[in-house]
Protein backbone atom coordinates (compact mmCIF):
# COMPACT_ATOMS: atom_id res chain seq x y z
CA UNK A 1 0.00 0.00 0.00
CA UNK A 2 1.79 3.23 -1.05
CA UNK A 3 2.45 5.70 1.65
CA UNK A 4 -0.25 8.87 1.87
CA UNK A 5 2.31 11.62 0.85
CA UNK A 6 2.83 9.05 -1.99
CA UNK A 7 -0.47 9.02 -2.58
CA UNK A 8 -0.88 12.66 -2.74
CA UNK A 9 2.28 13.09 -5.18
CA UNK A 10 0.93 10.20 -7.77
CA UNK A 11 -1.56 12.31 -10.09
CA UNK A 12 0.97 14.68 -10.37
CA UNK A 13 4.02 12.88 -11.17
CA UNK A 14 2.03 9.79 -13.35
CA UNK A 15 -0.32 11.41 -15.30
CA UNK A 16 2.74 14.01 -16.58
CA UNK A 17 4.82 11.45 -17.08
CA UNK A 18 1.96 9.05 -19.67
CA UNK A 19 1.31 12.42 -21.63
CA UNK A 20 4.75 12.55 -22.12
CA UNK A 21 4.81 8.81 -23.14
CA UNK A 22 2.17 9.34 -25.15
CA UNK A 23 3.51 12.25 -27.11
CA UNK A 24 6.94 10.14 -27.53
CA UNK A 25 5.19 7.17 -29.19
CA UNK A 26 2.90 9.34 -31.50
CA UNK A 27 5.98 11.42 -32.34
CA UNK A 28 7.75 8.49 -33.55
CA UNK A 29 4.75 6.90 -35.10
CA UNK A 30 4.41 9.79 -37.57
CA UNK A 31 8.12 10.02 -38.30
CA UNK A 32 8.94 6.45 -38.80
CA UNK A 33 6.02 5.78 -40.86
CA UNK A 34 6.08 8.90 -42.69
CA UNK A 35 2.37 9.44 -41.99
CA UNK A 36 0.93 12.15 -44.10
CA UNK A 37 0.32 15.33 -41.40
CA UNK A 38 -3.11 15.92 -43.73
CA UNK A 39 -4.15 12.18 -41.94
CA UNK A 40 -2.65 12.15 -38.76
CA UNK A 41 -0.66 15.50 -37.96
CA UNK A 42 2.71 15.16 -35.48
CA UNK A 43 2.39 16.53 -32.14
CA UNK A 44 4.14 19.92 -32.92
CA UNK A 45 1.57 20.86 -35.47
CA UNK A 46 -0.96 19.88 -33.27
CA UNK A 47 0.34 22.41 -30.33
CA UNK A 48 1.09 25.26 -32.71
CA UNK A 49 -2.59 24.69 -33.82
CA UNK A 50 -3.59 24.66 -29.82
CA UNK A 51 -1.62 27.43 -29.13
CA UNK A 52 -3.11 29.62 -32.29
CA UNK A 53 -7.11 28.28 -31.18
CA UNK A 54 -6.19 29.37 -27.76
CA UNK A 55 -5.15 33.02 -29.16
CA UNK A 56 -8.13 33.91 -31.09
CA UNK A 57 -10.85 35.60 -29.26
CA UNK A 58 -13.54 33.72 -31.75
CA UNK A 59 -12.68 30.65 -30.28
CA UNK A 60 -13.25 31.72 -26.79
CA UNK A 61 -16.66 33.02 -28.05
CA UNK A 62 -17.79 29.33 -29.22
CA UNK A 63 -15.96 27.97 -26.34
CA UNK A 64 -18.55 30.25 -24.48
CA UNK A 65 -21.82 29.03 -26.59
CA UNK A 66 -20.63 25.32 -25.98
CA UNK A 67 -19.81 25.51 -21.87
CA UNK A 68 -22.94 27.19 -21.71
CA UNK A 69 -25.27 24.48 -23.31
CA UNK A 70 -23.56 22.32 -21.07
CA UNK A 71 -24.38 23.89 -17.96
CA UNK A 72 -27.70 24.45 -18.57
CA UNK A 73 -28.04 21.17 -19.96
CA UNK A 74 -26.57 19.61 -16.96
CA UNK A 75 -28.76 21.90 -14.18
CA UNK A 76 -31.96 20.94 -16.06
CA UNK A 77 -31.01 17.22 -15.89
CA UNK A 78 -30.03 17.47 -12.12
CA UNK A 79 -33.41 19.51 -11.06
CA UNK A 80 -35.65 16.98 -13.43
CA UNK A 81 -33.69 13.96 -12.14
CA UNK A 82 -33.75 14.63 -8.59
CA UNK A 83 -37.73 15.32 -8.65
CA UNK A 84 -38.47 12.31 -10.71
CA UNK A 85 -36.07 10.13 -8.88
CA UNK A 86 -37.43 11.30 -5.87
CA UNK A 87 -40.96 10.53 -6.70
CA UNK A 88 -40.43 7.59 -8.74
CA UNK A 89 -38.23 6.42 -4.88
CA UNK A 90 -41.22 7.17 -2.89
CA UNK A 91 -44.25 5.32 -5.30
CA UNK A 92 -42.87 2.39 -6.00
CA UNK A 93 -46.08 1.08 -7.48
CA UNK A 94 -45.12 4.03 -10.01
CA UNK A 95 -42.18 2.83 -10.67
CA UNK A 96 -42.82 -0.34 -11.41
CA UNK A 97 -45.52 0.31 -13.77
CA UNK A 98 -43.50 2.76 -15.98
CA UNK A 99 -40.07 1.04 -15.55
CA UNK A 100 -40.74 -0.37 -19.27
CA UNK A 101 -40.76 3.54 -20.35
CA UNK A 102 -37.50 4.02 -18.39
CA UNK A 103 -35.94 1.30 -20.10
CA UNK A 104 -36.87 2.37 -23.32
CA UNK A 105 -36.23 5.75 -23.22
CA UNK A 106 -32.95 4.95 -21.73
CA UNK A 107 -31.46 2.77 -24.38
CA UNK A 108 -33.24 4.73 -27.60
CA UNK A 109 -30.30 6.44 -29.32
CA UNK A 110 -30.01 10.12 -28.27
CA UNK A 111 -28.38 11.17 -31.82
CA UNK A 112 -31.72 10.43 -33.62
CA UNK A 113 -33.87 12.88 -31.46
CA UNK A 114 -30.84 15.68 -32.77
CA UNK A 115 -32.79 16.23 -36.32
CA UNK A 116 -36.04 16.11 -34.46
CA UNK A 117 -34.39 18.86 -31.62
CA UNK A 118 -33.67 20.56 -34.66
CA UNK A 119 -36.92 20.86 -36.79
CA UNK A 120 -39.05 21.59 -33.54
CA UNK A 121 -36.14 24.11 -31.86
CA UNK A 122 -33.86 25.31 -34.61
CA UNK A 123 -29.99 25.53 -35.17
CA UNK A 124 -29.61 27.32 -32.24
CA UNK A 125 -28.64 26.68 -28.17
CA UNK A 126 -31.70 25.30 -27.96
CA UNK A 127 -31.22 22.05 -29.46
CA UNK A 128 -28.05 21.75 -27.97
CA UNK A 129 -29.13 22.23 -24.16
CA UNK A 130 -32.17 19.51 -24.75
CA UNK A 131 -29.93 16.94 -25.87
CA UNK A 132 -27.55 17.73 -22.95
CA UNK A 133 -29.93 17.31 -20.49
CA UNK A 134 -31.56 14.06 -22.40
CA UNK A 135 -28.39 12.36 -21.98
CA UNK A 136 -27.41 13.74 -18.57
CA UNK A 137 -31.14 13.04 -17.18
CA UNK A 138 -30.65 9.16 -16.02
CA UNK A 139 -27.71 8.94 -14.29
CA UNK A 140 -29.08 11.26 -12.22
CA UNK A 141 -32.56 10.05 -12.05
CA UNK A 142 -31.74 6.28 -11.35
CA UNK A 143 -29.39 7.16 -8.79
CA UNK A 144 -31.28 9.84 -7.05
CA UNK A 145 -34.40 6.60 -6.82
CA UNK A 146 -31.35 4.23 -5.61
CA UNK A 147 -30.64 7.07 -2.77
CA UNK A 148 -34.20 7.28 -1.49
CA UNK A 149 -34.56 3.55 -1.84
CA UNK A 150 -31.43 2.82 0.30
CA UNK A 151 -32.71 4.87 3.36
CA UNK A 152 -33.03 1.51 5.98
CA UNK A 153 -36.81 0.99 7.99
CA UNK A 154 -34.94 1.06 11.19
CA UNK A 155 -33.81 4.68 10.23
CA UNK A 156 -37.43 5.63 9.39
CA UNK A 157 -38.72 4.39 12.94
CA UNK A 158 -36.94 6.20 14.25
CA UNK A 159 -37.59 8.95 12.89
CA UNK A 160 -41.24 8.62 13.92
CA UNK A 161 -40.00 7.81 17.63
CA UNK A 162 -39.13 10.99 17.52
CA UNK A 163 -42.64 12.57 15.88
CA UNK A 164 -40.44 13.95 12.73
CA UNK A 165 -42.95 15.32 9.99
CA UNK A 166 -42.31 13.74 6.66
CA UNK A 167 -41.07 16.81 5.32
CA UNK A 168 -38.36 16.52 8.37
CA UNK A 169 -37.84 13.47 7.60
CA UNK A 170 -37.33 13.73 3.98
CA UNK A 171 -35.27 16.95 4.47
CA UNK A 172 -32.92 15.56 7.38
CA UNK A 173 -32.74 11.71 6.31
CA UNK A 174 -33.55 11.28 3.18
CA UNK A 175 -31.78 13.65 1.30
CA UNK A 176 -28.78 13.33 3.59
CA UNK A 177 -29.34 10.08 2.45
CA UNK A 178 -29.15 10.32 -1.44
CA UNK A 179 -26.58 12.69 -1.23
CA UNK A 180 -23.71 10.55 -1.88
CA UNK A 181 -25.88 8.54 -4.95
CA UNK A 182 -26.95 12.26 -6.24
CA UNK A 183 -23.06 13.33 -6.34
CA UNK A 184 -22.48 9.83 -8.12
CA UNK A 185 -25.15 10.26 -10.76
CA UNK A 186 -23.79 14.10 -11.18
CA UNK A 187 -20.45 12.70 -11.79
CA UNK A 188 -21.52 11.01 -14.89
CA UNK A 189 -24.06 13.45 -16.12
CA UNK A 190 -21.58 16.40 -16.60
CA UNK A 191 -19.23 13.67 -18.72
CA UNK A 192 -22.75 13.23 -20.54
CA UNK A 193 -23.63 16.50 -21.42
CA UNK A 194 -20.54 17.62 -22.31
CA UNK A 195 -20.69 14.72 -25.04
CA UNK A 196 -24.26 15.46 -25.71
CA UNK A 197 -24.13 19.09 -26.12
CA UNK A 198 -20.62 18.75 -28.86
CA UNK A 199 -22.45 16.20 -30.28
CA UNK A 200 -25.66 18.33 -31.11
CA UNK A 201 -23.31 20.98 -32.19
CA UNK A 202 -21.64 18.28 -34.01
CA UNK A 203 -24.81 17.42 -36.25
CA UNK A 204 -26.61 20.28 -35.91
CA UNK A 205 -25.07 23.48 -35.34
CA UNK A 206 -23.46 26.50 -36.62
CA UNK A 207 -21.73 27.65 -33.27
CA UNK A 208 -19.80 26.51 -30.81
CA UNK A 209 -16.82 24.18 -30.69
CA UNK A 210 -18.60 21.12 -32.19
CA UNK A 211 -19.30 23.45 -35.42
CA UNK A 212 -15.71 24.63 -35.61
CA UNK A 213 -14.28 20.71 -35.59
CA UNK A 214 -16.71 20.39 -38.71
CA UNK A 215 -15.56 23.16 -39.82
CA UNK A 216 -12.02 21.71 -39.58
CA UNK A 217 -12.44 18.71 -40.76
CA UNK A 218 -14.07 20.05 -43.89
CA UNK A 219 -10.66 21.75 -45.02
CA UNK A 220 -8.86 18.80 -44.30
CA UNK A 221 -7.23 20.64 -41.16
CA UNK A 222 -6.39 17.78 -39.02
CA UNK A 223 -3.87 19.62 -36.84
CA UNK A 224 -6.79 22.17 -36.41
CA UNK A 225 -9.14 19.04 -35.64
CA UNK A 226 -7.11 17.50 -32.75
CA UNK A 227 -6.41 20.83 -31.17
CA UNK A 228 -9.70 21.37 -30.99
CA UNK A 229 -10.68 17.84 -29.66
CA UNK A 230 -7.98 18.45 -26.72
CA UNK A 231 -9.55 21.58 -25.89
CA UNK A 232 -13.00 19.79 -25.65
CA UNK A 233 -11.68 17.11 -23.48
CA UNK A 234 -9.85 19.90 -21.34
CA UNK A 235 -13.09 21.83 -21.15
CA UNK A 236 -14.77 17.86 -19.78
CA UNK A 237 -12.12 17.44 -17.32
CA UNK A 238 -12.67 21.31 -16.01
CA UNK A 239 -15.92 20.62 -15.41
CA UNK A 240 -15.92 17.21 -14.35
CA UNK A 241 -13.45 18.14 -11.42
CA UNK A 242 -16.10 21.08 -10.22
CA UNK A 243 -18.47 18.94 -9.80
CA UNK A 244 -16.00 16.46 -7.88
CA UNK A 245 -14.57 19.32 -5.86
CA UNK A 246 -18.75 20.16 -5.36
CA UNK A 247 -19.05 16.32 -3.82
CA UNK A 248 -16.11 17.21 -1.33
CA UNK A 249 -17.43 20.04 -0.25
CA UNK A 250 -21.10 18.89 0.07
CA UNK A 251 -20.31 16.06 1.74
CA UNK A 252 -17.06 15.77 3.33
CA UNK A 253 -18.26 12.76 5.72
CA UNK A 254 -19.19 10.34 3.29
CA UNK A 255 -16.73 7.61 2.99
CA UNK A 256 -16.29 8.72 -0.51
CA UNK A 257 -14.63 11.34 0.40
CA UNK A 258 -13.83 10.90 3.84
CA UNK A 259 -11.95 7.42 3.31
CA UNK A 260 -10.19 9.19 0.57
CA UNK A 261 -8.96 11.62 2.41
CA UNK A 262 -7.97 9.62 5.25
CA UNK A 263 -5.68 7.65 2.73
CA UNK A 264 -3.91 10.61 1.64
CA UNK A 265 -3.62 12.15 5.00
Amino acid sequence: MPKPRIMKLLPWIVTPALIVVIIAVWQILVTSLEVNPLVFPPPLAVGEALVVLLGDGGTWEEVGVTVLEIIVGFAIAVVSGIIVGVVLGKLPWLEVSIRPLIVAAQVAPKVAFIPLFVIWFGFGITSKVLLAALLAFFPVMLNVLLGVRSVEQGQREVMRSISASRAQTFLQLEMRSLQPYLFAGMEVAIVLATIGAIVGEYLGGSVGLGAMVVRAMSSLDAARTFALIILLSLIGLVLYLIVNEAKRFVIPWHESVYGLREATA
